[in-house]
């Protein structure tokens, strides 16, 4: 012990045992290194560095799987797949039905649109593994509802079939310009996704009549299909539909070459009972296809038509002679040769609950065949005309002798201004709503007459006609019992602010909507009218008017109560010294447009958006 005690540090060491042995050959030295030290240091380095690797990684997928699938809820889930792209893989294919659940409260349900959990993928959104995350991510709320991926090319198989394993609910699936995806995709989504009830496909060319057969025969409940632009879709599409999907009510065949009569005709005439909204556009089919439409569509209500450019009038003259188009109450005829002036008299006797009728782009239509038309047609109601030249005013007077409640016209060149009036016609009271745009020859005789004719209208739009002036548009002013509740006269340059001031003083207490964009000779006197006079009025477009701060300033202390929108865009006359105006006029406004107003400043626009912030401001 002495020895210990009076220890300094220069006495030679001891190597071997214990230090409390007197036995130097089995005294160990505790401070220095034995001679075997060295390999023993270096198992321990080694054991160390094995150790710093995550032991789970060297698992295979298949340990993984089990181990992922008994998670205890959907936060742990997620928060798993964001470690690697591994995990997210592997638990992107873990199925829906395979989750073992720690409790019933683990799945949350969580409603968006349409009462479901909807992603939309746009361009480089849409990827594999933004597919995958998706698929994890809303498996423990309820499950994905509704899928929109447009416009990529970097999903593959392997995004949808971990759509189809984590989502089974799905019922809406949208795809749009995705050329990386074919039926594979589709026959993994078919296999797991019974539920889905609407499915859109366009501009989808890697897909075929393979995997649209799939989604037919394994998704039972759908009711609504569209395909647009799909070249390698054809009748064996429309015909598996035909089979095995008894609930379609909705389907829309768009640009599809290989689309013809057969399948056409077969979809029709197996889903006669339950199909009620028919789109077909660009194909090629022939009179044959619409005689089928004519014979077995006795449930479709809303009927499109457009592009069928081999169609002659024999079809459509079957299509409203076969009379079995009962249930029809929408019409649109767009582009087909086969519209003439007796196919459409068949059409109206054919036809007998049809409402509404767009007809655009048919140029065999003449005024004979719009009057046969509308005084077979009994019920209808709207009667939308666009692009149709061989149409002339004494047609359109012609048509007001039925009960018709809105007349459009639109671009109909052959309409020209009557030299005089014609008294001897008879009132139309029915109609309520009168738009005519863009119709070069319509002027003011024209318009008097509609004024003279028309009563009870309280909607009239009137754009883009020069050849209408105050003295024109006056007496309809001054006809209209019912009192005018929205008045757009926009791009009518010739009219002034007489008319502005007229309108004010007669219809002021029921306008609720007034456009009088590119006004060129509005000015600040119509705001001062609107504003003593139009007490309910909730939309005013001045946009292109040459109105300035004084008329702001003016509409600012009005009697209006409710004015919501207010469009002053373009007008180079305001300046930053109707910011106040504008600010008094928000405190109702949910809706201002100021872009243009070069003479705003941008701290200007900085003040408004600060003090209107329940706005949404243009600027």
């Amino acid at each position: 012990m002495p020895a210990l005690v009076n220890y300094r540090g220069d006495d030679e060491l001891h190597t071997g045992g214990s230090l409390c042995s007197k036995d130097s050959a089995r005294l160990l030295s505790v401070y220095g290194p034995p001679c075997k030290r060295q390999r023993i240091s270096d198992s321990y380095i080694l054991f160390f560095e094995q150790e710093k690797k995550p032991s789970i990684e060297i698992l295979p997928d298949e340990i993984l799987y089990e181990i992922f699938r008994r998670l205890p809820n959907g936060q742990a889930r997620s928060a798993s797949a964001c470690v690697s792209n591994r995990w997210l893989t592997v638990l992107s294919n873990v199925r829906a039905s395979e989750m073992v659940h720690g409790s019933s409260d683990d799945v949350e349900m969580v409603q968006e649109n349409d009462g479901f959990l909807t992603r939309c993928l746009d361009g480089k959104k849409a990827t594999d593994c933004r597919l995958q995350s998706v698929a994890v991510g809303t498996s423990a709320r309820g499950g994905l509802g509704k899928l929109s991926v447009r416009g990529s090319n970097k999903v593959t198989k392997l995004g949808f079939t971990a759509i189809a394993r984590g989502c089974p609910s799905l019922k809406v699936l949208s795809l749009w310009n995705v050329p990386s995806i074919g039926d594979e995709s589709l026959i993994e989504i078919s296999k797991e996704c019974h539920s889905l009830e609407k499915v859109d496909i366009s501009h989808c060319h890697s897909i075929s009549n393979k995997g649209i057969a799939a989604i037919a025969e394994n998704c039972p409940n759908l009711t609504s299909l569209t395909i647009e632009s799909c070249k390698n879709i054809g009748n064996e599409s429309l015909q598996a539909v035909a089979r095995h999907c008894p609930n379609l009510q909705s389907i829309t065949i768009k640009d599809c070459p290989n689309v013809g009569d057969q399948g056409v005709a077969t979809l029709l005439s197996s889903l006669s009972s339950g199909l009620k909204k028919v789109k077909l556009q660009s194909l090629n089919i022939t009179d044959f296809s619409l005689a089928v439409i004519g014979h077995y569509g006795k449930s479709i209500t809303n009927l499109v038509l457009t592009g069928l450019q081999i169609a002659s009038q024999k079809g459509f003259w079957a299509m409203g002679n076969a009379k079995g188009l009962q249930s029809l109450t929408s019409l649109t005829v767009v582009s087909c040769y086969g519209i003439t002036d007796l196919s459409l008299e068949a059409i109206g006797n054919g036809c007998g609950f049809l409402k509404h009728m767009l007809i655009k782009k048919c140029c065999f239509v003449s005024d004979k065949g719009l009057v046969s038309f509308t005084e077979a047609a009994k019920s209808l109601e709207c009667l939308q005309l666009e692009e149709c030249n061989r149409i002339s005013q004494h047609g359109i007077l012609g048509a007001l002798k039925s009960n018709l409640k809105s007349l459009t016209i639109v671009k109909c060149m052959g309409i020209k201004d009557l030299a005089h009036e014609t008294p001897e016609l008879t009132q139309c009271a029915s109609l309520r709503s009168l738009t005519v745009k863009d119709c070069i020859g319509f002027g003011n005789t024209n318009l008097a007459i509609f004024g003279t004719l028309c009563p009870q209208l309280q909607n009239v739009e009137l754009s883009g006609l020069w050849g209408i002036t105050d003295s024109g548009l006056y007496p309809l002013l001054e006809n209209c019992q019912a009192g005018l509740v929205k008045v757009n006269i926009s791009n009518c340059v010739n009219l002034t602010d007489k008319v502005v001031v007229d309108l004010a003083k007669i219809h002021g207490g029921t306008l609720k909507v007034l456009n009088l964009e590119g006004g060129r000779k509005i000015t600040d006197e119509s705001l001062v009218a609107i504003a003593d006079n139009c007490v309910f009025l909730n939309d005013l477009d001045v946009s292109k008017c040459c109105i300035t701060d004084n008329g702001l300033s003016c509409l600012s202390e009005g009697v209006q109560i409710d004015l919501q929108v207010l469009s002053v865009s373009g007008c180079s006359k305001v300046t930053n010294k109707s910011v106040p105006f504008l600010k008094k006029l928000g405190q109702t406004l949910v809706g201002l447009n100021i872009q243009q107003c070069n003479l705003i400043s941008s701290s200007s626009v900085d003040s408004l958006v600060e003090s209107l912030w329940r706005c949404d401001i243009l600027y």
